[in-house]
């Protein structure tokens, strides 16, 4: 039985012959290909010589395909697809994984880790939804999601408690060191107070300040938490927000805690996932990843 492949030409000759055939252009080959043109035509004169048959018709405006090059050209192009397709087999691939999570919990918490994420794990290609609807599993191919509330989230679902809920009140220091660091509830009145779509503010001040009614203080309100925290740093008000939210500002120095206080909620942040059997390669490295973090 012979061995090998003897009548089997180069083959980069025949990756060349190929894009040839799909261009009928020497010129927008060599751009494909990374090479020059001269090299490109060098390549097809030796692969019809090696043939001993022409494959292509020089035209006064480009190039024709003899029948011969025209059904050879069908069986390199699949031929070369095979071979690229079991190269693709050979490697690993990449593992897709969609985490849905609120848009604020995605800018002030998950992004700035995403970076070391990747690092760890590049074989996981994690894709992060950040919307403010509820996102369903199954409709929206997710397959962890972050959410806020108390357990159980819906028939069929796993929950894994991955932090708690505690808000503190954030001003800029540039703002506390012009006005002064409110130490009363009249104090507090001077500063516009940064609502967000969970309105903790009468909550948050009728633990502070017991004795008094709810104030009069300025307001403004923003539909996200992520509003109301850029808002205060720019000077503009006195945000409450989670502490796992703004503790990256804080030790940055582009926010300050206003009072020692910190509310403590019966809501939490959970990871959510579906209960079913196979689940995806890598939610258990995802999960595990997003708990460490949780806990640094």
């Amino acid at each position: 039985m012979p061995e090998g492949f003897p009548n089997l030409p180069s083959l980069n000759a025949l990756r060349v012959f190929e894009v040839v055939a799909r261009h009928l252009n020497f010129r927008l080959a060599a751009e494909e290909l990374g090479v020059t043109q001269a090299a490109v035509a060098q390549q097809i004169r030796g692969l019809e010589a090696s043939l001993e048959i022409r494959l292509f018709e020089r035209l006064p405006r480009g190039l024709g395909m003899t029948d011969a090059g025209r059904s050879y050209a069908s069986r390199v192009r699949s031929a070369l697809s095979m071979i690229d397709e079991a190269t693709r087999l050979l490697r690993p691939q990449p593992l897709h994984l969609t985490v849905s999570v609120t848009p604020s919990f995605a800018s002030k918490w998950l992004i700035p880790r995403l970076g070391a994420f990747a690092e760890d794990y590049p074989d996981i290609d994690l894709r992060v939804l950040a919307t403010d609807k509820l996102s369903h599993f199954s409709t929206d191919s997710v397959d962890l999601a972050v959410r806020y509330g108390q357990p159980p989230f819906g028939p069929g679902l796993n929950t894994e408690l991955l932090m708690d809920q505690r808000i503190v009140a954030v001003a800029s220091p540039r703002l506390l060191a012009s006005k002064g660091a409110p130490d009363s509830f009249e104090a507090l009145q001077d500063f516009v107070m940064l609502h967000d779509a969970h309105d903790f503010w009468p909550e948050f001040t009728g633990a502070l300040f017991a004795q008094h009614a709810q104030g009069t203080a300025k307001n403004v309100r923003f539909n996200q938490t992520s509003l109301a925290i850029e808002a205060a740093i720019n000077g503009q008000g006195i945000a409450l927000a989670s502490q796992m939210f703004v503790q990256g500002d804080i030790d940055a120095g582009r926010l300050e805690q206003v009072f020692a206080q910190q509310l403590r909620l019966d809501k939490a942040f959970y990871l959510v996932w579906p209960r079913k059997a196979g689940t995806p390669p890598g939610l258990a490295v995802v999960k595990d990843w997003l708990l460490r973090q949780a806990h640094l």
